[in-house]
């Protein structure tokens, strides 16, 4: 079993940065994946970035490429999202998600999940 906690959401104007974490406790594997999802009100969720130590197992979604960086410290078992040039479309309830393998952007494929941080993007 994982357990998820984030931290670091709050409000934001446009622009303007955030960074989440999670910190990740439980039988977690290096190569494990990590990811981010976020979900706006009305909306499905959908995956926002994902790392895992396997080789070459990174993913942004489109929308967020070039803002945002995903980063690991797997002494800490904690992933950190770095937001940058934040928009107001970028508000929604982030959430940190855990997965035995490789990254995928699909929110079926992982198994345990955190409670979410609200991310509020307004001037």
């Amino acid at each position: 079993q994982v357990q998820l906690v984030e931290s670091g959401g709050g409000l934001v104007q446009p622009g303007g940065s955030l960074r989440l974490s999670c910190a990740a406790s439980g039988f977690i594997l290096n190569y494990d994946a990590l990811g981010w999802f976020r979900q706006a009100p009305g909306k499905e969720r959908e995956g926002v970035s994902c790392i895992s130590s396997s080789v070459g197992s990174i993913y942004y979604a489109d929308s967020v490429k070039g803002r945002f960086t995903i980063s690991r410290d797997n002494v800490k078992n904690t992933v950190y999202l770095q937001m940058n040039s934040l928009k107001p479309e970028d508000t929604a309830v982030y959430y940190c998600a855990h997965r035995r393998g490789w990254c995928t952007e699909r929110a079926p494929d992982f198994g345990s999940w955190g409670q979410g941080t609200q991310v509020t993007v307004s001037s």
